[in-house]
Order: structure tokens, then C-alpha cells, then sequence
């Protein structure tokens, strides 16, 4: 029996979603569990799985459309039923046809505004044969219209290629391509400009528009999601700042032993993880986040972990690592980082967490402050372990030290509680024995 598919809720606060990209064809069979749509966020790109086995009848919408949430997006059947008239299954499903002009496009983007004179229009080139004729309004996808705009393309000047001769992004990536190059300002032909490895890489998600000395690569929805988030929390959020140096010759030498008869290999940052919840557990006041009515503080211990991927920076929740140990930490932090960069994380996966752990001492940097990621309350910037002179009882020796930099929200915790965890964070580093017990 055929049923609508409709745009799922991925995220809990989102009302739309971005379609991406079908997993299925149009006709395909399919099994639970399978990929059917990837939907992307503004925090990450989902697949989207089968309830069950069936066959995907028809799809209601291009990829790249925004989409509410709730919305028909696609027309699924059971294995081996066959489309029929869709016409009239799209009616008996309540789906009005035609389906090309969908709601997504008129609910964020304004009605064209009229030609200044209807008795004296523009000149334009008569509809080909298959392409719709165009009334007063030009039904096209978010997507394809932002992407237009930024490209400096007429929207209305384009031909469109989605259902019902709507304009999707490829018809904006099209117009880009085919668009001409810039006429050289001189007789002298100037030397090309080689283009950066970077934009052989660009995500099929977005098109980029190339003037010959720079390359314009259109926002994407998560890096869009990123900007706005954290300029409200440098807005919005008290930031104070706590640095500490810590020494991990001892948490190095425990790495190093714990290696040699772990089946899974544990990183300085899972170890680092297991002191964050160390700390946690002895100052509880700095398990808390701001809320308009109070201070949550909760009784277990969530810390998320930034990861980067190819289209911005992602943060998965560990939690309750308080009582996991640092073997359980450093599988379930890798397998983040595995999903991550497939586009496998779930909206969940990243929600909720009372403190960030931010490392870039892979890269050499000794020192950074990081912005905290709303609603959290604070964001630990870790550093690279380096070899310094330090004084131990009244001698200089060489020794591993490890610059940290805690980014803490005012408004729910104080200086003092974050001073003291800070020291019990620092205290866990220099005498790791108690993050294995």
C-alpha cells in the first residue's frame, strides 16, 4: 500500500531541513535500515534510514529544496508494487498535483515584484518546446535562489530543469559554467591564474563563482549555522579566561603503558577527555549551563569533543564518561570522528554537554582561546606538549608541559569554581594514576 515519506523532524528545535541528496532512484527497491535521503541541518548532514523494506515510487522534490518539516517529500510502496497512475495516487494520498510547485519555495522567498510596466515587458526568447511557460512568478528552490544571487544571475533568466520547470541549484551551477569569462582589461593577456587545490574540492552542496582573481564559494548551510551560533555566543555569553600549564610527563608514560596492552589505541586527548569528567566529578558546580529561569546542573557527566570535517566543525556528545574508562572514551571518540566525516551523525549525537574539549596540538599550536558553544557554559582549548625548563624542588630540569586556556560563561559558573576546577583538572593530568582507577 503506498505512503507518503515526509521531511523528518532530524533536529528538535529545526521547523525545516534541506533536502541534500536521494540515497534511492526513483523505482528502487530497498531494504530497512537502507540510506534512503540525506537531510542536512544546521549542524550536520543525516542519512535518513527505511522503516522497513519497500520501494521508493516517486520523489516529490529535487535536491538542494528546503523543505518544512512534515511535509510529503517522497511516495513509498511495498516491495514489488509498481507507481500506477500517479496522478491519482498522489491525489488519493492528498498530494495536489502538480507536485513542482512546492511549498518549501514560497514559504521563505517573497512574491517577484511585478515588471514596472506590464504593457511594454521586457524582451525575452519564446518558451522552447517542454519548458513551462513562465506567469508572474518563477518557482525555484532556496537554494537555487541564494546561490543565483550570489552568482550575480537573473533567477528569471534561467531555465529551469526540476520538476514542473522549477530552478534547482544545478541550473545555477549550469548558468555559472557557461557564463563567459571577463573581458581582459588590457591587450596584454594577463598570466592565468592557477587555482588553489581548494576548488577541486568544493562540496557539491555549493557552487562557487570564479571572476578570475578569487573564487566566491557560497555558504553552506552548516557554515552558516557555525557564523550565526557563535557570534551570538561572543554577543551573548560573559567569556572569561583561565590559562594553566600543565606537566604530562607521567600522563605520557601512562599513554605509552596502557598501549602496550590495549587492544584500542588511546590518544593525550582521550586521557585529557577522562580529566575533564575527573574534574567535573570533583567540582559538580562547573556541570551546569545557563537557562532563563535557572542554573541546570546535571548529575552526569556529557562532554562534547570538536571534530573537523570537510564543511565546518562538528562537536558529538560523549556521555556519562564519568564512569566509562579511557579505553571505552578513545572507541567511542573515534567512531564519532569515522561518522563525522561520512555525514553519519545523528542530530542527537550532538546535542547537550555542559563543556567542549578543543584540541589543536596535532598542529603545533601551544596556545588558543575557543568560543563556547551555546548553551554551554565553558570550552577547553588544548594545546601541543612541548619541552620546557621548569623548577622542581629548586632544580632546572627539562619536562613535557601542556598550555590550556578555559573559555568559561559568567553567568552560571564564577570565577572561583572555575578556578578550583581548573586545579583539579590540572591535578588529574600531572598524576594520571587516578584516571585508570
Amino acid at each position: 500500500m503506498a505512503e507518503l515519506f515526509r521531511m523528518p523532524a532530524v533536529a528538535a528545535d529545526a521547523a525545516t531541513a534541506v533536502l541534500s541528496a536521494w540515497q534511492v532512484a526513483e523505482g528502487a527497491s530497498f531494504t530497512k535500515d537502507d540510506a534512503l535521503v540525506s537531510i542536512e541541518t544546521d549542524k550536520a548532514e543525516v542519512d535518513v534510514a527505511a522503516e522497513q523494506d519497500g520501494v521508493l515510487l516517486k520523489t516529490l522534490y529535487e535536491a538542494g529544496v528546503e523543505i518544512e518539516v512534515g511535509d510529503p517529500i517522497a511516495v513509498l510502496g511495498a516491495v514489488g508494487e509498481q507507481a500506477g497512475d500517479l496522478d491519482t495516487l498522489l491525489a488519493e494520498l492528498g498530494v495536489g498535483a502538480p507536485v513542482a510547485a512546492p511549498k518549501a519555495v514560497r514559504r521563505d522567498v517573497p512574491e517577484e515584484p511585478a515588471a514596472a510596466s506590464p504593457a511594454a515587458p521586457a524582451p525575452s526568447a519564446s518558451p522552447s518546446a517542454g519548458e513551462p511557460e513562465r506567469g508572474g512568478r518563477v518557482f525555484s528552490s532556496p537554494l537555487a535562489r541564494r546561490l543565483a544571487r550570489e552568482a550575480g544571475l537573473d533567477i528569471e533568466a534561467l531555465t529551469g530543469t526540476g520538476p514542473g520547470g522549477r530552478i534547482v541549484r544545478r541550473d545555477v551551477d549550469a548558468a555559472v559554467a557557461a557564463r563567459p569569462a571577463p573581458a581582459p582589461e588590457s591587450a596584454v593577456a594577463p598570466a592565468p591564474v592557477p587555482v588553489p587545490p581548494a576548488a577541486t574540492t568544493v562540496p557539491q552542496a555549493t557552487a562557487s563563482a570564479d571572476t578570475g582573481d578569487h573564487e566566491d564559494i557560497p555558504h553552506s548551510r552548516m557554515r552558516r549555522a557555525i557564523a550565526r551560533r557563535l557570534t551570538e555566543s561572543k554577543q551573548h555569553t560573559p567569556h572569561f579566561y583561565l590559562r594553566a600549564t600543565c606537566a604530562v610527563d607521567e600522563l605520557l608514560a601512562l599513554r605509552q603503558r596502557i598501549n602496550a596492552v590495549s587492544p584500542v589505541k588511546v590518544s593525550v586527548n582521550d586521557l585529557l577527555i577522562k580529566a575533564v569528567a575527573t574534574a567535573h566529578t570533583q567540582v559538580p558546580e562547573m556541570n551546569a549551563v545557563w537557562q532563563p529561569d535557572a542554573v541546570r546542573r546535571f548529575r552526569t557527566v556529557d562532554v562534547s569533543v570538536a571534530i573537523a570535517t570537510g564543511t565546518g566543525l562538528v562537536t558529538p556528545v560523549l556521555r556519562g564518561i564519568e564512569n566509562l574508562s579511557v579505553s571505552a572514551i578513545a572507541t567511542r571518540t573515534r567512531a564519532y570522528a569515522e561518522q563525522a566525516r561520512s555525514g553519519g551523525l545523528r542530530p542527537a549525537d550532538l546535542e547537550g554537554g555542559s563543556i567542549t574539549v578543543s584540541n589543536l596540538g596535532m598542529y603545533g599550536v601551544e596556545e588558543f582561546t575557543a568560543i563556547i558553544n551555546p548553551p554551554q557554559a565553558a570550552i577547553l582549548a588544548i594545546g601541543a606538549a612541548r619541552d620546557e625548563a621548569v623548577v622542581r624542588d629548586g632544580a632546572v630540569i627539562a619536562a613535557k608541559v601542556l598550555g590550556v586556556v578555559l573559555s568559561v560563561d559568567h553567568r552560571p559558573v564564577d570565577g572561583a569554581v572555575a578556578a578550583r576546577w581548573l586545579a583539579a583538572f590540572t591535578e588529574a593530568v600531572e598524576n594520571p594514576v587516578r584516571l585508570v582507577v
